[in-house]
């Protein structure tokens, strides 16, 4: 039972929702735009907020829906065998986007699908590096940088800041950090190169 959960929980992860929304809407493959990445940030940079915002909320549902599978098993909810399931099935669905059946293996780097997972299992982790990557957005303006930083946070966050002694928690928290810094390996050279594109935040169009 708990291999199905696993396996539902990569299928949700799998939806593709900026290429199956942009196609659908747009005629258009984000794939084939900007950073090349089907998540919510290359969708904001080729189609807009119209197209981005709704991408961005599936894309963190996704990480809460796979989940709240662990719901429906016959653990005990907060024993550890319980986080566990969770972490496993978030696990899962984050490769899901990253990697997703239903769109040839090439999604995106996965930011907020991250998110979803760890605002249902760390919620209070989850909230402290979400304002760590207002800070760095409101003052750098590159939405790469921002992810990458508050990814790196997260485990400092809970291990030092929250106390938290979990190994498994420990590792999955490491385990983020670093998949967010490997998915964003291409940004990392831009950013080294000083090519890294900036987000125009509160931007006002000109009458």
């Amino acid at each position: 039972m708990i291999l199905v959960f696993i396996i539902l929980a990569y299928l949700i992860g799998s939806i593709p929702t900026a290429v199956w929304l942009g196609k659908h809407f747009y005629n258009v493959d984000v794939r084939e735009f900007g950073s090349g990445n089907a998540g919510a940030t290359n969708t904001f940079r080729v189609l807009g907020k119209k197209a981005g915002i709704p991408v961005l909320i599936i894309d963190i549902l996704k990480g809460s829906l796979a989940v709240a599978l662990a719901y429906f098993s016959s653990l005990t909810i907060h024993n550890n065998d319980f986080i566990n399931l969770q972490l496993g099935l978030g696990v899962s669905a984050l490769l899901g986007h990253i990697f997703p059946v239903f769109a040839g293996f090439r999604g995106g780097k996965g930011v907020a699908t991250i998110l979803g997972i760890v605002i249902c299992i760390l919620p209070l982790a989850s909230v402290l590096s979400l304002i760590v990557f207002l800070i760095v957005l409101f003052s750098s303006k590159i939405v790469s940088l921002s992810s990458m930083l508050a990814g790196i946070a997260f485990p400092i966050i809970l291990i030092v800041g929250l106390s938290n002694t979990n190994p498994i928690l420990t590792g999955f928290s490491i385990t983020v950090a670093v998949l967010l810094v490997i998915t964003h390996r291409k940004n990392i050279v831009r950013l080294l190169n000083k090519q890294e594109s900036k987000v125009q935040l509160f931007a006002v169009k000109a009458k």
